[in-house]
């Protein structure tokens, strides 16, 4: 049971911190959650006395909040790094309910290592100030609804996921994503490491990495019509290290490589795209 709170924990915060690297840092910065009780905070486990009955809790309930700061690319392609504050937060209702930062997933279907289910969230969009000269004359790309659904297969520690994400106004564009994951505990810590490739259709593609004529009159950026495809891979890498039963700080980063018309598009200035976060949360 703690190995399974453990590697939840560390899945929620890794797709917290992914969720940002694809993000304008500045679009994700809001006014930090923090959760403090005096009572146990203070408390630093010691490895040989690490009390395994209160991460075991029989609590179908699991509540993260916490604080960090994140590291990354302005806007998708871009050759500028932003830092700002951003929330971790993620809830859990057993194998069936989880939200978190980039939405909230019901899962259908969890057990013998199949995960089937649906999921809903949000799109950031762009904003044409967020790089007022890169995107001057682009406008902006509006936030939209996001429904989807994922399938995934796993044996301890390993997991290979599918996902697929369709927008709702903003691009109205499809995304879809394959790739691995891996989450092991050792002593006081918990090492996570993920691989993917994301695929979009022409209205995400033409959206985020196209230029009309209109647009290229605005710009001065040559016209550029880009066309489906695999747009993306991203690798990354954690380290969470559990001060206490409840309290943990976790270090992530990672590098995403565009592809294809997304790296040939006249928007991308920098067809590498790292992020980095650190993060400090308590879980109850």
């Amino acid at each position: 049971m703690k190995q399974i709170f453990t590697m939840k924990l560390q899945k929620n915060l890794r797709a917290m911190t992914l969720c940002l690297a694809t993000l304008p840092v500045a679009q994700a910065v809001c006014t930090p959650v923090f959760a403090a009780d005096i009572g146990k905070s203070d408390r630093v486990a010691d490895p040989g006395n690490f009390d395994n009955a209160r991460i075991s809790s029989s609590s179908d309930w699991k509540i993260t909040l916490g604080a960090g700061a994140a590291y990354a690319p302005k806007y998708e392609g871009s050759d500028k790094l932003e830092a700002g504050a951003v929330p971790l937060v993620s809830i859990e209702y057993g194998d069936t309910l989880s939200i978190d930062f980039s939405g909230v997933t019901v899962n259908l279907l969890n057990q013998n290592g199949f995960r089937l289910g649906v999921k809903g969230g949000w799109e950031a969009g762009r904003k044409e100030k967020d790089d007022k000269k890169n995107l001057r004359g682009m406008g902006d790309i509006k936030a939209g609804g996001v429904i989807g659904g994922v399938i995934a297969y796993g044996v301890d520690p390993f997991e290979i996921y599918a996902k697929v994400d369709k927008t709702i106004d903003g691009s109205e564009g499809l995304t879809a994503t394959v790739g691995a994951s891996v989450s092991h505990k050792i002593d006081q810590f918990i090492l996570g490491a993920d691989l993917s490739a994301t695929w979009a259709d022409d209205k995400h593609m033409k959206s985020y990495f196209g230029v009309t004529s209109a647009q290229s009159a605005r710009s001065g950026l040559r016209r550029f019509d880009a066309k489906s495809g695999f747009k993306r891979v991203d690798a990354s890498a954690s380290v969470t290290y559990l001060l206490t039963e409840n309290w943990s700080i976790t270090g992530a980063g990672g590098v995403g490589f565009l592809l294809g018309d997304a790296k040939d598009s006249p928007l991308s200035k920098k067809d590498i795209q790292p992020f980095a976060m650190i993060g400090v949360a308590y879980t109850f």
